[in-house]
């Protein structure tokens, strides 16, 4: 890394932080929940798949500033590029999360874009023109945390942001090893005439492939904010 990148990417977190000093630093402001449900837990250990920006937007900040730490994974080079600059003691890898080890596409419109997904039902909701189509590699959850510094660690929670490619991420996390008492994911619901706003038809999300998925590895569905749901495991005890 250059010399000039590596400033860039320093001035980069440097005004984010002044910029976005606030109570809460998620979307949707999920992350104040997450903490809220984790208040007497302070080194605690988090995994986030599709951790988009060290702070703005980012579901898991407001627990690094508390002195927790963890697995971030993100597709986008740029992105992970601001994570070992802003979390240097984290693990930040490069990768797109599926449900196997493989090659798929990448619908790519720009760098560090939020929107960008291997996902081709979300990509083709969008509006927004696709800059290219990009072959990229794959790999499963359970596979990138049995060969990273926390395979033995106990995960706190587990924060899935990835266009509509959720589903394909937990099939691919094996749960009888391990099993977050906190899952917080994105339901993008297609049917709605905006994604990610104050429009989800709770209706339609307990028909969903991925409520039934969480629902049967004994999650509950505890709050949603946006689109932004926070599923807790039946047995964890605050």
């Amino acid at each position: 890394m250059s010399i000039l990148h590596n400033f860039i990417l320093k001035f980069n977190i440097i005004h984010k932080k002044f910029l976005f000093k606030k109570k809460y630093y998620s979307f949707s402001g999920v992350d104040v929940i997450i903490e809220n449900i984790f208040r007497h837990k302070n080194n605690g250990v988090y995994i986030d798949v599709g951790c988009q920006h060290p702070i703005k937007n980012n579901n898991t900040y407001l627990l690094f500033k508390k002195g927790w730490n963890g697995l971030n994974i993100d597709l986008d080079k740029d992105n992970i590029d601001l994570f070992n600059v802003a979390r240097p003691n984290d693990q930040n890898i490069n990768v797109a999360i599926s449900n196997k080890i493989g090659e798929t596409d990448l619908y790519f419109y720009h760098k560090k874009s939020p929107i960008n997904t291997i996902d081709k039902k979300t990509s083709d909701y969008q509006k927004a023109p696709i800059s290219e189509i990009k072959k990229i590699k794959t790999d499963t959850l359970t596979n990138i945390i049995k060969n990273s510094k926390y395979k033995n660690s106990k995960i706190d929670l587990l924060s899935v942001d990835v266009e509509g490619h959720e589903r394909e991420v937990l099939e691919g996390f094996d749960f009888s090893i391990f099993r977050p008492d906190v899952i917080v994911i994105e339901y993008l619901d297609l049917s709605a005439k905006k994604i990610e706003v104050k429009n989800l038809n709770i209706d339609n999300l307990f028909k969903t492939d991925l409520y039934k998925f969480l629902t049967s590895k004994n999650y509950i569905l505890a709050n949603y904010i946006y689109s932004d749901l926070i599923f807790i495991n039946k047995e964890f005890k605050d």
